[in-house]
């Protein structure tokens, strides 16, 4: 697989990684841990290099999972994980919590889960507004010179945080959703990302799994997926969003595609220093995924695809309100 690099950092990683989050959480009942090990390393097989995790999947268990799935591989793959909730209360119920005393005992059990000595992207999970971000890229920036972290991240981080945390410890990358379904990073997030030299790494780029036309209004959710508190995804908003899949169908069959690849493909002709996360517990959905970012797309079908999606006005929120609350822009 082609690799790219996140902004000017050096950092190199595949075109596409992989969001392990649904392996143990969010989607579901966690997966059978054995299979997603053999899942992890069929990816590290055929080429990715770049793996996404964080404390509060599980929580805990997602990073335990990552670390022993990739113990064998270690040198060959970065491993991205997060900090910033207040993980002793169950789950992310705890509300946040990125002093810098908690970010380094996050690090400290992170490394011991990940089964290795340096966390390679340490991205803040959520902009936490009783901290000053200084504050917070000032305590990634020691646990950098100490070599326990290799990387600076942020996810869901406007653009005056980005720039503030920047001046301090520059930012490798800014981990957001992005994708035909959530377009708003275009209009502040990206050029700044450019400007600054930062990488862009989209979280749910197949739209939580909308993008691959394999969801609709009759869907039934397993009770503990948290897409049931989403308003993007409740019966009607699903009707009404699948003009977006419609589009993505079309251009699929011209290309003997899927409409997943056709996402995929789209998201990573945006800008060269875009690497995509989509998540899976299914080999034949690694397998598709993967042929996305070998699908080409020309500047005429990215025209035709951006222009028709442009007409398009997708319902719902992408979060719960109390998830909207967490989001810094």
């Amino acid at each position: 697989m082609e690799k790219r690099t996140l902004g000017t950092s050096g950092l190199e990683v595949s075109a596409l990684g992989l969001g392990c989050m649904g392996m143990s959480y969010g989607y579901g009942p966690a997966q059978d841990k054995a299979e997603m090990i053999q899942l992890i390393r069929a990816a590290v097989e055929r080429g990715v290099t770049f793996f996404d995790t964080a404390e509060v999947y599980g929580p805990f268990t997602n990073e335990e999972l990552v670390g022993e799935a990739l113990e064998p591989f270690r040198q060959q793959v970065v491993i991205a994980t997060k900090f910033g909730f207040n993980t002793a209360v169950a789950g992310t119920g705890g509300g946040l919590n990125s002093r810098p005393e908690n970010i380094r005992a996050v690090a400290e059990a992170s490394l011991k889960r990940l089964r290795t000595d340096v966390i390679d992207l340490f991205y803040q999970h959520r902009v936490d507004p009783s901290v000053p971000i200084e504050d917070v890229a000032g305590a990634v920036k020691d646990l950098i010179q100490e070599g326990k972290v290799k990387h600076f991240g942020l996810s869901e981080a406007g653009v005056q945080v980005i720039r503030r945390a920047h001046a301090v410890q520059p930012v490798t990358a800014l981990q957001s959703e992005y994708s035909l379904f959530w377009r708003e990073p275009e209009d502040e997030i990206i050029p700044t990302l450019e400007e600054l030299g930062i990488g862009f790494v989209p979280f749910s780029p197949l739209g939580k799994g909308f993008l691959t036309g394999k969801i609709d209004e009759n869907t039934e959710f397993d009770k503990s997926d948290f897409r049931n508190t989403v308003p993007r995804f409740n019966p009607e908003n699903r009707k009404a969003n699948q003009a977006i899949v419609d589009l993505l169908t079309r251009m699929a069959q011209e290309k003997q595609a899927t409409p997943a690849q056709v996402a995929l493909a789209w998201l990573l002709a945006q800008k060269p220093f875009i690497a995509p996360i989509p998540g899976t517990t299914k080999l034949h959905r690694l397998e598709e995924n993967i042929g996305g970012a070998n699908l080409r797309l020309s500047a005429d079908d990215l025209r035709q695809i951006g222009d028709a999606a442009a007409q398009i006005d997708v319902q719902g929120a992408r979060y719960s309100e109390a998830g909207q609350k967490m989001i810094n822009r």
